[in-house]
């Protein structure tokens, strides 16, 4: 018999999706896909090079729990380029992508029944980690009127004695929305010795305003951030953790124990996409700009409610009660009648249910294609 906790586990929709568009597509199919987190542009030669330089020298090995000392520096000076915040290089675990640093965090942090806040609505995987660990999601429903984004005052009614962490996304998905500095610093002020989860994933992907991290107004604070989205690396599988010093040997000692440490080569990668040429990543903000003003006016279009423009991330959740309440039924529906794969809002939690997420990381082509099979299909033109 499978444990409760693992055979209760919801299914990640959005790969349920990818997995039926791609049967289609196998099938003979056209599908335009408008569902998946991924960036449609290739990692930049420099980076791969130096992976290749990596395995070539011998560099394949294990290497230090915490990740090369070389990287966790670049890390560091990232911060300190970018934020003018100090994180030191022993602050910093290196992971095979920001899920095992999200595990590494929730294991180390949670005992049975301990309660981490979360919006809602959320990054999908977020209450399934926490569920596994032991712990209960404590959902905070947000509202749709100021983009679903988590105000201070509505966090110090949830906090209580059970609370053990309070989980933050900004640039966010499924929203797409950018926590302004205000709001991160009343976040900070609220929180007082309760310590802040900031899943940093999508920083620098930031089309309208400032892009913030949640140590430049505290200390208090985990932060999970990594290499797939900005420097479009997903299959590279690099993340990493930030955590407050007296945390870092209990957290080592579960990389230790559970995956003894990341790729040794991958690493290298990430000293290389730090430290290297970084105009790729400027082509692909203003890129993902012009997909973003032309989703969101064609989705208002097509009759799609979308209350507050999304800022950043590649993603644009959009209220589509007026084509049906049940988002997981619809988007099986978009999917099988005219090919456009979307992900259902109900994989980001109840608070999101009657919304499909449209991702922009795919060419302006497709997706006006995608546009117009929808606008056609929905309006019955």
């Amino acid at each position: 018999m499978l444990s409760e906790k693992v055979a209760n586990i919801p299914p990640f929709y959005v790969m349920e999706v990818l997995e039926r568009a791609q049967q289609l597509e196998e099938e003979g199919r056209s599908i335009i896909h408008l569902e998946i987190g991924e960036p449609d542009f290739p990692t930049a030669s420099h980076i791969c090079d130096a992976a290749k330089a990596a395995m070539c020298s011998g560099n394949t090995k294990y290497t230090h729990s915490q990740g090369l000392i070389e990287l966790r520096q670049a890390i560091a000076k990232s911060y300190k380029d970018r934020f003018n915040v100090d994180v030191d290089a022993n602050q910093i675990i290196v992971t095979s992508g920001t899920s095992p640093a999200m595990l590494l965090l929730f294991l180390a942090l949670i005992d049975q029944g301990d309660e981490i806040i979360m919006s809602n609505p959320h990054y999908a995987c977020y209450p399934n980690f926490v569920t596994t660990a032991g712990g209960v999601p404590d959902f905070i429903y947000t509202n749709e009127d100021n983009g679903f984004m988590l105000q201070p005052d509505e966090l110090a009614a949830h906090i209580n004695p059970k609370t053990k962490a309070i989980l933050i996304n900004s640039p966010s998905n499924p929203t797409g929305q950018v926590l302004p500095a205000e709001t991160l610093k009343g976040i900070a002020q609220v929180a007082g010795d309760v310590p802040i989860i900031s899943d940093e994933i999508y920083q620098g992907l930031v089309y309208e305003g400032e892009d913030h991290t949640i140590l430049e107004y505290t200390d208090n604070a985990f932060v999970l951030n990594g290499f797939s989205k900005l420097y479009a690396m997903t299959g590279w599988r690099l993340g990493y953790l930030i955590s407050p010093k007296q945390y870092i040997r209990t957290l080592q000692k579960v990389q230790q124990n559970l995956f003894i440490s990341t790729n040794s080569f991958v690493q290298y990668a990430g000293i290389a996409a730090l430290e290297g040429p970084q105009e790729q990543i400027q082509e692909m903000v203003n890129t993902y700009n012009e997909r973003r003003l032309y989703l969101i006016k064609r989705l208002r279009e097509i009759g799609f409610d979308i209350k507050v423009e999304p800022k950043g991330a590649y993603y644009v959740l959009a209220d589509a009660r007026k084509f049906g309440e049940d988002s997981l039924a619809l988007s099986r529906q978009i999917l099988e009648d005219i090919g456009v794969a979307v992900t259902p809002g109900i994989d980001f939690g109840q608070g999101a249910e009657g919304h499909l997420r449209f991702s922009y990381a795919n060419s302006l082509e497709n997706i006006k294609e995608g546009m117009e099979r929808l606008d056609k299909y929905l309006n019955k033109k």
